[in-house]
């Protein structure tokens, strides 16, 4: 009895069990059940040999006890059998299954608790795991990008797993429904690391942590580098605020080096899609290589196609889009649109920008050509 008035002192000392990692509950609960299941056992062999009850009927009254159903179509008649009963299934029996629903209970509470604040392990494989968070409006640029992931056809349901120590009170309702989860953790922390299964991921996304500031490519290297250990730099695309940290980061064998653009988190959705694309897109953001100028230009029913073949055959740049009369910008036209155009929307080379006169030039040259083989 001293061993068993312990182990329910014990009980009620770990009840609030909330607080205990979900290993512990696991074997408190399994502890319960294996208790309550001995004293099972010990009232079915009692009314055996105290009641000569068939071992059924002696298992159904057992049960039905301990359920505090009762039936009474079948109980004990003999005083020894009433207090093996009473013993057994009334003062411990119920009373151990009351604890084992509680801690069962608190196993739940315990184990949604960790998965709202980021600390339970969902052993992911083949997911998208993004490391670290912009230092400003975290919830808008998680939810951009998080839906431009989902346009994708091939990652539309690719799991998504956040890595960062930014939500400690969960991931908001608006990155809960687009079906992402969090581990709260910092990627410098191999443990960490771990536990979001970066091994097992098909892409590493490494954010820079303060976009304004170049210290962030320090943490940044560090991650990049623990990755490298792991041989994991082919899957990883890694933001890198300081032009000239570049080059390191791609000596450790990383797949895509970009500079933060918070205004456009698709360009890393770019880079998962379709490799390099995503290059071409941050030059556009820049001023220093290849970047859109509008060029007035009238056009009165050309071929797309014979517009830009006079702009890149005389080596002025390459046209994205071209400008109504009525103003509207109209992007990638097919190459047998017939364009009716007061301006053209050319990518040039900084260092080689053409003169509004060299594009019209251009293309009254190539036309003037071509109506000659005509005739």
């Amino acid at each position: 009895m001293n061993k068993v008035t312990r182990f329910i002192h014990h009980h009620r000392r770990v009840r609030h069990a909330v607080y205990q990692t979900d290993t512990n509950i696991r074997r408190s609960v399994i502890r319960s059940a294996l208790v309550l299941l001995g004293f099972a056992a010990l009232h079915v062999a009692a009314m055996v040999w105290l009641e000569e009850m068939a071992l059924w009927h002696a298992i159904w009254l057992t049960m039905t006890t301990l359920t505090t159903v009762g039936y009474g179509d079948v109980s004990a008649s003999t005083p020894a059998g009433q207090a093996a009963t009473m013993l057994l299934m009334f003062i411990c029996g119920i009373t151990l299954m009351t604890f084992l629903i509680s801690d069962y209970v608190d196993f739940r509470i315990a184990r949604r608790e960790r998965i709202r604040t980021g600390h339970w392990d969902w052993n992911m494989a083949d997911h998208i795991l993004i490391i670290n968070s912009p230092k400003y409006n975290r919830e808008a640029y998680f939810q951009r990008m998080i839906m431009q992931i989902r346009e994708s056809d091939e990652y539309r349901d690719t799991p998504i797993q956040l890595l960062n120590d930014d939500f400690p009170d969960g991931l908001p309702d608006s990155l809960r429904q687009l079906g992402v989860v969090h581990t709260t953790g910092l990627a410098s922390r191999p443990d960490d690391l771990k536990r979001a299964g970066a091994e097992r991921a098909s892409h590493i996304v490494v954010l820079a942590r303060d976009e304004y500031s170049a210290d962030s490519d320090s943490y940044t290297f560090d991650i990049a580098y623990r990755l490298f250990e792991l041989h994991l730099g082919h899957i990883t695309i890694v933001e890198c605020v300081e032009d000239s940290n570049r080059a390191r980061l791609r000596k450790l064998q990383i797949k895509t080096v970009l500079r933060p653009i918070r205004s456009y988190p698709e360009i890393i959705v770019r880079a998962m899609v379709a490799p390099g694309v995503e290059l071409v897109i941050e030059d556009m953001f820049t001023h220093a290589d290849d970047h859109p100028v509008r060029f007035p230009v009238w056009l009165e029913g050309e071929r797309w196609a014979d517009v830009v073949n006079a702009v890149v055959q005389a080596n002025l740049g390459t046209p994205l889009a071209y400008v109504t009369k009525d103003g509207e910008v109209v992007t990638h036209p097919d190459g047998d649109h017939h364009v009716h155009a007061q301006s053209l929307i050319i990518l040039v080379h900084t260092e080689k920008t053409p003169t509004i006169r060299d594009v019209q030039r251009a293309i009254e040259v190539h036309f003037n050509i071509h109506a000659a083989k005509l005739d």
